[in-house]
């Protein structure tokens, strides 16, 4: 076999383990995890616009709000654990098909109110404590170069946008943070009461989430059927503050491989 030929074979078979690559990618992408990239500062302080993650879209799996038990594969068993208060899903809108990202607030049965800014699950107030503030600039971020939405404001161009942050504790005892710029207009709700098969979701960044408080006429979400949840948020892979994750003078070191609390 001359020189040439074994070239030519070695390229090709460069070539194959290429495809073969990115078609497991591909298939793995499509079964089990799904990229995003935060698009806003809605989930702030706990994903910030430019946080790039994996959605694990195995992390429900079969329960009893996908499908009858006597429809399931494997005699009907669960195959991973049903959506849990206080995980941070991605979903799709129920209208519009967009993907969303939020925090997991309501259960079906559920009773869901805010009352002065303050969330009351099942007549239940969570208590909120004060952790200082959120401190960002007041800078264009991400790929659509937002701007931040400041407790302070007006803020100077590049001047430190200033937020209180505070860390709400829900019935299970999980812990996370939120943060109030505002007496805003979903600071004061009436009672929902959350259907069978669905779900309640609201952003971190209260002031500034259009989500299950708001009804899809008005831009909000409402309630959201199990059918349309992607899968669940676990880690912050990588982090860019700049429009793309090339511009790496905007990059956030101390977000790579971040926990999502």
């Amino acid at each position: 076999m001359s020189a040439k030929t074994k070239a030519k074979g070695g390229f090709l078979e460069l070539v194959k383990t290429i495809v073969y690559a990115l078609l497991l990618a591909g298939v793995i992408r499509t079964l089990f995890f799904q990229p995003f990239w935060i698009p806003s500062g809605s989930m702030m302080p706990t994903l910030l616009i430019g946080d790039f993650l994996f959605v694990n879209k195995m992390a429900y799996g079969y329960s009893r709000y996908s499908c009858p038990f006597a429809m399931c594969p494997f005699d009907g068993r669960i195959l991973a654990r049903e959506p849990h208060r206080g995980d941070v899903v991605v979903f799709k809108h129920p209208t519009n098909g967009t993907d969303y990202i939020k925090r997991l607030i309501g259960l079906p049965g559920d009773q869901i109110q805010m009352v002065d800014g303050v969330l009351r699950i099942n007549g239940q107030a969570l208590p909120q404590e004060p952790d200082g503030q959120f401190v960002e600039p007041n800078l264009p971020q991400g790929p659509m170069r937002a701007m931040p939405r400041c407790a302070n404001r007006p803020v100077e161009p590049g001047g430190d946008c200033i937020t209180d942050r505070l860390i709400e504790t829900l019935p299970e005892g999980d812990r996370h943070a939120i943060l109030n710029i505002e007496d805003g207009f979903g600071d004061n709700t009436p009672v929902f009461t959350v259907p069978e098969g669905e779900f309640f979701f609201m952003g971190d960044n209260r002031d500034n989430s259009m989500d299950s408080r708001f009804p899809r006429s008005a831009g909000g979400v409402g309630f959201v059927p199990f059918a349309n949840l992607v899968g669940r948020a676990d880690r912050v892979i990588f982090s860019s503050a700049g429009p793309s994750m090339l511009a790496f003078w905007t990059w956030r070191p101390d977000r790579f491989f971040v926990s999502i609390q």
